[in-house]
């Protein structure tokens, strides 16, 4: 006999009790005001005996059949109060490793006041990755708990008007809960690919075109140009996230990139029919020119975001069943468009307000789901896609004092631990211990598997191929759930991952080496090269890479293809380590 069952039934009896009471209390309280207390009416007899009865019950069979004593110390089962949790994963945008002051507590100089509260509140992960050191990759490992790298994207990122990189038939965690009866939203940036409706004749009239003109000015859009913008935008969007297992979305494809307009469920929110003036292409603002809505306001993305995600939580908490928000901020990724209320307030580089900014709305989800009542039944992960960029500042941050990876080697891009270990925290209250942190090995392809472990559903073979669960870690058991991970470079250089070791997929011409090994445990910042000094074991982790790529998985079950010829770990230029062919700001 479990607890666990034992404890949901009477809490559902209790519960369904507790309803009843509050209805009989509220026509008792509405006949006479004067027989309540600070708002809560009287419990009369005869219901107060029948709840402490349920709850006798419960004790007595909890004493007398030692279930008590099945349950390790700081782990237990999921009870029915835990089961079906609401959901919600905030992705942020390069945000680095050492951004969050609880991760960089001695040369973080960036307050960081609601990130560090989840860490206070939950778990807080340090050795957590995604699944490459750039944008598009790492999303698709966290919704699919799929490798990246076993799809087409073998290096760099969905480039724009490009098709969808997650295949209609893939499951995905939004797909998985709401086979469970969840409702899901996505809200935020995508960058995953759409099926624009673009036909071959239109593409030259959606190329970006060099700026021309200065500051106000802008390029003027020719008669074809409108008329083929205005014939695509007034088309639904196939193949977006309500396509691929969400029931809403609401967000920006890429901030930076065109079409500079929201996008809601599968339609543009008005029609594109200009281009941006030219002084949204400086200072780490817009980066690509293309269809826009006039005097769109770079500004009021990441606000109108926080916006929407607490109308949605407001909304979703009334409703009967559970919810999943996927939230992929804009932020701090460029444009760095920061409001004229956190301007200067960091005292180092617009960066660094934009980062304390984007605490903000991470603060404003969190206090949406306690003011919601959800909050006590809320799973929350809070992570980011990839390391810092260093074009936004990194030298001027460091000479201030702030250093945006912390300990690492490397930026957003790298193949080194800077480019995809991640910040990583999960608060849930009831279960996770508050304040805890856990140095095991994840990657952000592990949400999956740790969704379905919690449900109680079983993957299908063709799903979650590379998602671990890492439900024993949120109990408090301190043992690995994954003995390996691939990490890549956005250009595409792989690096390995078994226990402490980190076998890097490149060159190192000084020490005559074809790969790269490093052992974490002493040399976090990767200063040493082993690989002459460990032959044996440089053999060992190229042949596990070779049948974790054959296998099409990494966890157990039967063999899968993948979807192209997985080339990176091939022989690799040095540039491969950090994508120098895709370093243009997604």
């Amino acid at each position: 006999m479990k607890w666990g069952k034992v404890e949901g039934y009477f809490r559902g009896q209790f519960e369904r009790e507790l309803q009843g009471v509050g209805k009989r209390m509220a026509k008792e309280t509405s006949k006479a005001e004067n027989q309540t207390v600070r708002g809560v009416g009287i419990m009369k007899r005869r219901d107060f005996l029948r709840m402490a009865g349920l709850y006798a019950c419960a004790f007595v069979l909890r004493r007398d059949t030692g279930i008590a004593a099945e349950t390790e110390k700081g782990s237990r089962p999921f009870d029915k109060a835990h089961d079906r949790p609401n959901i919600v994963v905030i992705l942020a945008d390069d945000l680095g490793y050492g951004d969050a002051q609880c991760y960089n507590p001695k040369r973080g100089k960036i307050p960081t006041p609601n990130i560090d509260r989840l860490a206070v509140q939950g778990m807080r992960f340090t050795d957590a990755h995604s699944s490459s050191g750039i944008c598009s990759p790492s999303r698709y490992a966290l919704l699919t708990g799929r490798y990246h790298w076993r799809s087409r994207l073998q290096s760099g990122i969905v480039g724009v008007w490009e098709k969808p990189l997650i295949a209609p038939d893939r499951l995905t965690i939004a797909g998985l809960v709401k086979q469970q009866g969840y409702r899901t939203a996505a809200i935020g940036k995508w960058h995953l690919g759409w099926d624009w409706p673009i036909a071959e004749d239109q593409r030259s009239l959606f190329k970006h075109e060099r700026n021309k003109g200065q500051d106000d000015e802008a390029p003027v859009a020719t008669e074809k140009q409108q008329s083929a913008w205005r014939d695509v935008f007034s088309k639904p969007i196939p193949g977006g996230p309500t396509s691929r297992g969400f029931d809403t979305y609401f967000g920006t494809d890429v901030p930076n990139w065109p079409p500079y307009c929201f996008i809601e469920n599968d339609r543009t929110i008005g029609i594109p029919s200009t281009f941006l003036p030219g002084k949204l292409f400086k200072n780490n603002l817009a980066s690509q020119q293309g269809p826009a809505l006039p005097d769109w306001p770079l500004e009021r993305i990441l606000p109108t975001l926080g916006d929407k995600a607490c109308a949605f939580i407001a909304e979703a908490a009334k409703k009967p069943e559970p919810f999943l928000l996927y939230m992929p901020l804009t932020a701090p990724h460029t444009p760095l468009a920061v409001t004229d209320e956190w301007k200067g307030k960091s005292g180092l580089i617009p960066y660094a307000d934009f980062v304390m900014q984007t605490d903000a709305v991470i603060g404003r989800v969190i206090e949406a789901l306690e003011k919601s009542g959800a909050a006590g039944n809320t799973m929350l992960v809070f992570t980011s896609d990839n390391g810092c960029a260093s074009y936004i500042g990194v030298k001027e941050l460091e000479s201030k004092g702030h250093f945006p990876s912390g300990p690492l080697r490397g930026y957003k891009f790298d193949v080194w631990e800077g480019g995809h270990r991640e910040p990583f925290i999960v608060r849930w209250p009831g279960v996770v211990k508050p304040g805890s942190i856990c140095g095991q090995l994840v990657h952000q392809a592990d949400i999956m598997a740790t969704i379905a472990d919690i449900l109680a559903v079983k993957l299908p073979d063709n799903a979650g191929e590379d998602s671990f669960s890492f439900v024993p870690l949120l109990k408090g058991v301190d043992k690995p759930t994954r003995q390996h991970a691939v990490s890549c470079a956005g250009g595409g250089a792989a690096g390995l991952r078994s226990g402490p070791w980190k076998l890097v997929f490149l060159p190192d011409p000084k020490a005559g080496t074809d790969v790269q090994l490093y052992n974490l445990d002493v040399d976090l910042g990767e200063t040493k090269n082993l690989a002459a000094e460990q032959p044996e074991r440089v053999a060992e982790m190229k042949m596990l890479m070779e049948k974790l790529i054959a296998d099409g998985r990494s966890t157990p079950g039967k063999q899968q293809k993948n979807d192209v010829p997985v080339i990176i770990c091939k022989k690799q230029k040095p540039e491969a380590a950090k994508g120098r062919a895709v370093r243009r700001k997604d």
